[in-house]
C-alpha cells in the first residue's frame, strides 16, 4: 500500500519503539496505520525497511541507531 504524507508517497510506514496506546494513536492520526510495527530498532528490521522509499516513525523508545542487545538472529541461539 502506498501512503501519502506531507506531499510525498511512501511504499510502507514503519512504527519503531512505540510503548503506549496514546503514542500509537497520535502517530496513526498523523501518519496513518503502519504497515510494520517494530518493538525495537534492530538489525533484523532492516530486512523489512527500504530506506529509500519507506517512512519510519520513531516512538519514545525508538532510536535512530540499532540497539545491539536486539540485533542478533535469535534462531542461531538454539
Amino acid at each position: 500500500m502506498t501512503t501519502r504524507c506531507f506531499d510525498t508517497y511512501y511504499a510502507a510506514v514503519h512504527f519503531v519503539g512505540f510503548r503506549t496506546d496514546a503514542q500509537y494513536s497520535a502517530a496513526v492520526r498523523v501518519f496513518g496505520k503502519p504497515d510494520f510495527i517494530h518493538s525495537y530498532h534492530d538489525l533484523r528490521s532492516y530486512g523489512d525497511i527500504d530506506f529509500d522509499n519507506d517512512l519510519i516513525v520513531y516512538g519514545d523508545k525508538g532510536n535512530t541507531y540499532p540497539d545491539p542487545l536486539y540485533s542478533d538472529q535469535d534462531c542461531t541461539r538454539f
